[in-house]
């Protein structure tokens, strides 16, 4: 298994310290604080230990309330709020230094049968054949703030293989603004047990790397990584329609309807490879221009 694949399981094997309370460590990310999407991904683990292993994820909704600090373990008190025939309802406090820093809650449902349709999928070229981020970031090197960023960002993303279907923000921004939609495609680079809880949690962290992107493409932004913008994840929820594996290619197609007040919304769909839909995905984050300080 790569490397990189199994430090982040190791992240997402949570430590019990008591029947409710379990802790996970931290690492630093492109940023100089805790990955959004590594608090998510712990958070639903936290819960889903205490769920009958028949019950499965179906929805969470999540606010970040805190910048975490990645020199430090998080400790993830699970609330037992609702066990019921059907459903399961768990909420998450994850608290650092005191305070807490993220609140999740999150519904498992045992499977039944029921009526089922769903949207069409939309296009999108074979994975196989687009550039890997080894192919692709070293190019575009000059374009990042900090000398270093391409191999941060490559470390730190070296568990996923994620595939642009175009150029991301940061590779486009001097072209001006784009349309507010982007793909990408990605998978874990290795294969991962059966465990669906295991699955929808790395969805789950892989969910918050791009999911703003559109609404940088709209007006022209490369992002926190070339410092026209700062920015932070508010909330995020997820709807686990239909059963997938995370090791194998998923398309998160996303798009931007709206920004203002500071913030900008993201919304997207993830498919299965072959065409069905298996996760629906809202975002919404502090997206800032700095302010020209030199006058």
């Amino acid at each position: 298994m790569n490397a990189s694949l199994q430090s982040l399981l190791d992240l997402l094997d949570l430590e019990r310290i008591d029947e409710n309370i379990f802790r996970g460590d931290s690492r630093r990310s492109l940023v100089p604080r805790v990955f959004g999407g590594q608090v998510a991904a712990q958070a639903l683990v936290a819960a889903g230990r205490t769920v009958p292993e028949d019950r499965t994820a179906h929805s969470l909704h999540a606010y970040f309330l805190r910048p975490g600090d990645p020199g430090a373990p998080i400790v993830y008190t699970v609330d037992r709020i609702r066990d019921g025939r059907s459903f399961t309802t768990r909420r998450v406090v994850a608290v650092q230094h005191g305070q807490p820093i993220f609140h999740l809650s999150a519904s498992f449902q045992t499977y039944e049968e029921g009526l089922e349709h769903q949207a069409e999928m939309p296009s999108a070229p074979d994975p196989q054949e687009l550039p890997t981020a080894d192919e692709m970031l070293p190019r575009i090197a000059h374009l990042f703030r900090e000398p270093d960023a391409v191999q941060r960002l490559l470390k730190v993303r070296a568990a996923v293989d994620l595939r642009y279907v175009e150029e991301p923000p940061y590779a486009t921004a001097a072209q001006g603004p784009r349309e507010p939609r982007s793909q990408v495609w990605f998978r874990t680079n290795g294969k991962l047990a059966d465990d669906p809880l295991l699955h929808v949690c790395l969805a789950t962290y892989v969910s918050d790397m791009t999911l703003l992107d559109s609404v940088l493409l709209a007006h022209g932004r490369g992002g926190w990584a070339v410092g026209d913008v700062v920015g932070a994840s508010l909330d995020h929820a997820m709807w686990f329609h239909r059963p997938f594996r995370a090791d194998e290619w998923l398309l998160y197609d996303q798009e931007s309807p709206s920004s203002s007040g500071g913030r900008g919304l993201g919304q997207a769909r993830i498919w299965t490879a072959d065409g069905r839909l298996a996760i629906s995905v809202i975002q919404e984050g502090v997206i800032r221009v700095p302010r020209d300080r030199s006058g």
